[in-house]
């Protein structure tokens, strides 16, 4: 059935909106680490500590995914992104100061803040933006994801100009959240307009709220499946943006500049993929283009690890890339289908992702020091056979209404 032009106009305004918030999200999350090396010095700290306070930004991020459901359910999206706007204004001003004033407390107070914040950006406008697939009748979660890998490298390139403009990282990290913020402030109406405004016992689709909806996606198999699937592909990206540029450095002692062109490469291929991502999805389906995406990475991985030379390994880096492109936002797909459960559903399957952005690449730079850091990434290789075993259960599922309404008002 067609949609009349101006739902089709609202529809498209929604999408770009949601769209550039991601962008703004990626830039906002990835410029200042292009610092790093200036922040180390600003507050004087060792590698070794620096790697210990960015630990706090985790589990931050960890605590707010935790919450950021039950918040969603209750406030809505749109006053889920305004308080969480606010809070990553606060905690990136914390952290500018912070290195301007060379005090290392306010820098993790402010990391502490940035982290309990993330989620509430993250969750709601993938929830949006599952949200208006449907009436819209395509999939654009894969360019909404998109949108924050041009959004990173945009993030990168800027670090890169103003360090070399000599301009203070604390005075970047202020303004990049500066502007930032008031592109949020801009975006965050239209890109929510198809929330109702939120009322007391009512979800976001103007049914009945299930408040302990939230907590008891934790018990739902289908959920915890999704979840394993987004979680493979977190541990995946995450283990390629830390280590990728080191392994290929130590593994085959080459120039710095070639490992950052070898991640560089990760991103294209990632990019690349999410940029085509819908047509994919139209044509092979969900849980197929999982499956394959699982298969691309697994064997992407397997050729990284054990490549005798530079070319097979950047054969592995492009299939690793392009196999971790689609599984994030195909599966928070997965998890939004029923709109009356999908703030919970979103929530749970996010916080498995910050799990293992938060224990698993400690746990590689353990294992490096023995095994050599090619040999520890094949450990990923596990995670992605589960995702392919687990994507099954991505298969569209209808919404059940009822199920979500409290005893006394069934009929």
């Amino acid at each position: 059935m067609s949609l009349p032009p101006a739902t089709l106009g609202q529809l498209s305004r929604v999408r770009w909106s949601l769209t550039a918030l991601f962008g703004l999200f990626g830039v906002a999350q990835t410029s200042w680490m292009g610092r790093l090396p200036s922040i180390r010095e600003a507050i004087d700290i060792s590698d070794g500590q620096l790697g210990t306070i960015l630990v706090v930004a985790a589990i931050g991020s960890l605590i707010g995914v935790t919450l950021v459901g039950h918040v969603t359910v209750r406030l809505g999206s749109a006053m889920t992104l305004v308080i969480s706007s606010a809070a990553s204004l606060v905690g990136f001003g914390l952290l500018g100061v912070g290195v301007l004033l060379g005090s290392t407390p306010l820098f993790i107070i402010g990391l502490l803040g940035n982290g309990l914040a993330n989620p509430g950006q993250n969750v709601p406008i993938n929830l949006e933006s599952a949200r208006v697939e449907k009436p819209l009748g395509k999939t654009i979660l894969p360019h909404v994801h998109a949108a924050f890998s041009v959004g990173a490298l945009a993030g990168a390139g800027l670090a890169a100009l103003t360090a070399a403009a000599n301009i203070h990282a604390g005075w970047h990290v202020i303004g990049v959240i500066a502007v930032v913020t008031v592109g949020r402030a801009v975006l965050i109406r239209p890109g929510t307009e198809l929330q109702a405004p939120p009322h007391r016992g009512q979800n976001l689709s103007g049914q009945t709220r299930d408040k302990s909806g939230s907590l008891r996606a934790w018990t739902e198999p289908r959920t915890l499946m999704i979840g394993v699937v987004i979680l493979a592909a977190t541990m995946s990206e995450g283990a390629a943006a830390n280590w990728m540029s080191l392994a290929v450095v130590d593994s085959f002692q080459t120039r710095e500049a070639l490992g950052a062109l070898a991640y560089g490469t990760f991103v294209v291929a990632m990019l690349g993929v999410r940029l085509v991502g819908p047509g994919l999805v139209e044509r092979l389906g969900r849980v197929a283009l999982l499956r394959a995406s699982g298969a691309a990475a697994l064997a992407g991985l397997l050729a990284f690890g054990l490549g005798p030379n530079l070319a097979v390994v950047w054969v592995g880096i492009i299939l690793w890339g392009a196999g971790a492109a689609l599984a994030w936002p195909l599966g928070t797909a997965a998890a939004a289908d029923d709109p009356s459960r999908a703030a919970g559903r979103v929530a749970v399957t996010n916080s498995m992702a910050s799990i293992a952005s938060l224990s698993f690449p400690p746990v590689l730079g353990l294992l490096s020091d023995s095994w050599g850091i090619r040999n520890a990434l094949l450990l990923i290789t596990a995670a992605m056979v589960l995702s392919i075993l687990a994507a099954g259960h991505a298969r569209p599922q209808p919404p059940t209404v009822t199920a979500t309404l409290p005893p006394a008002r069934r009929k």
